[in-house]
């Protein structure tokens, strides 16, 4: 069967398309899936280009979704046929979070998606959303549970908040149809014009071109008339500042990314007189997931997908994304 490999050291020049041995038959707890479809995010790029290191020969890509082939014994979750999407931390299945270690998240410590079949075990997996196909439920277990955490399950947001999403990325887009459910206001930032017009017609309420405007936390302060209730942070160091000054006395900012890098200057005195909350998270459980879905089916929300590849350009879709030219997510096809 067709897969990609990360070969070291890693970049994008040295991703290698393979056939290698489809996977046997599943053993006791396991299911063998048949993969459609995954997608791209930050997470996938930063192994692939070589920021977070990992094993010579791992198939990347944290994200699938397929159908399951056939099921090992003691397994009495699924059937085959069953539609099922991953899980990123397979060995968080619920309550606290553990330390944020990546030792068994798909295409980071373990092998991942960016394949045609894999034997996994059945808590690696859950159902799909009935009302979404297998490339919309691939744009799910990273990016989509990772807004769905911050802002229901760590944010309780309510009707008439006021959320401020940073760019127009899968986690912002994702976050922005949660939040328009949920009869929120959102304000989203981007440094695209363009990308700012989708937003607003995909439901954003106000538009902020932070390359225009400096002191874009300040005009979010204001618009929304004393502060945003939450912030899905995605740059880290270079923007937490303006977010700080963009919540609410007691606003929440969800801390999920870190793409202005990894380590900056926090003013916290201003976050005291704010008496914010300042909380990191990275994506969520598997019981968090079955509740996503579950809101996914009775609010018929879909995620943004802005381009598809094949899996054997993958290369090329890291990419586009590299260059920043998508609005929502990548997938891939397979």
């Amino acid at each position: 069967m067709k897969a990609v490999k990360v070969r070291n050291a890693a970049s994008l020049d040295s991703l290698e398309v393979v056939d290698i041995d489809a996977p046997g038959e599943p053993g006791p707890g396991e299911v063998r899936v048949k993969l459609h479809a995954s997608s791209l995010n930050f997470h996938d790029y930063a192994v692939v280009a070589g920021m977070i290191p990992t094993e010579d020969g791992r198939i990347p890509l944290s994200d699938g979704a397929g159908e399951v082939e056939a099921v090992g014994e003691g397994v009495d979750g699924f059937a085959v046929g069953d539609h099922v999407m991953s899980v990123f931390f397979p060995q968080w299945q619920d309550g606290r979070p553990p330390m944020g270690s990546f030792e068994t998240t798909p295409g980071d410590g373990i092998d991942g998606f960016a394949c045609e079949a894999v034997v996994k075990p059945a808590r690696a997996f859950t159902r799909m959303p009935e009302n979404l196909d297998f490339t919309q439920a691939a744009c799910l277990p990273c990016a989509g549970l990772t807004a769905w955490r911050a802002l229901m399950e760590d944010g309780n947001l309510q009707a008439g908040q006021t959320v401020l999403l940073e760019g127009t990325g899968g986690v912002s887009m994702f976050a922005l149809r949660i939040a328009k459910a949920a009869g929120a206001r959102v304000i989203i930032t981007s440094s695209s014009d363009k990308k700012l017009a989708r937003a607003r017609e995909l439901g954003a309420d106000h538009t902020i071109n932070y390359k225009s405007t400096d002191d874009w936390g300040e005009e979010a302060f204001d618009w929304s008339k004393g502060g945003v209730d939450h912030v899905v942070e995605v740059g880290g160091p270079g923007t937490v500042n303006q977010a700080i000054d963009a919540i609410r006395p007691g606003g929440h900012i969800h801390l999920i990314g870190v793409l202005t890098g990894r380590k900056g200057e926090v003013e916290t005195a201003a976050l005291m007189r704010k008496m914010g909350r300042l909380q990191g998270l990275t994506v969520g459980s598997r019981a968090m997931q079955l509740r996503m879905i579950a809101a996914i089916e009775a609010t018929g929300i879909e995620p943004v997908i802005s381009d598809r590849f094949a899996l054997s350009d993958l290369a090329d879709a890291f990419r586009h994304e590299q260059d920043q030219k998508h609005f929502g997510k990548i997938a891939i096809d397979i």
